[in-house]
């Protein structure tokens, strides 16, 4: 079922200071600012060749990286995404085998304009899963 690792991401609490040092510091190719209202965040994509490292700030006082950040100010390991070919009949066999997915369980549009669906870090050995449409 588990395709590519598309990306892994990092909270941080200052997404400017973040691409900078991405940027300056490790000479990374980064996306420009991409705010997601319906996910609560804007990100930063820095391309690494063979995948990419997502750099996340909260957008708005609901955020669930604002969340994650009062537990982890400085920032840290927020999610792994995965792609699926199919991610409805990847949800549907994720369900049936116990696995909790987040929110009401429908899709909703990621960063890449793609469907994905998160995963229940509890299932899945404290890590938090996002499932995109390749």
């Amino acid at each position: 079922m588990l395709g590519r690792l598309n990306h892994v991401a990092l909270a941080v609490p200052d997404l400017a200071a973040a691409s900078a040092a991405y940027r300056d510091m490790l000479g990374a190719r980064l996306s420009p600012p991409q705010a997601l209202p319906e996910h609560g965040v804007t990100v930063v994509f820095v391309d690494v060749g063979n995948t990419k490292i997502e750099l996340l700030e909260p957008l708005g006082d609901a955020s669930p990286i604002a969340a994650f950040l009062e537990k982890n100010p400085s920032g840290g390991m927020h999610h792994v995404c995965y792609e699926v070919d199919d991610i409805l009949a990847a949800r549907d066999h994720l369900k049936q085998s116990g696995a909790r997915v987040l929110g009401d369980g429908n899709p909703k549009i990621g960063a890449h304009g793609k469907p994905v669906l998160f995963l229940h870090p509890k299932d899945f050995f404290g890590t938090l899963v996002e499932l995109e449409q390749a």
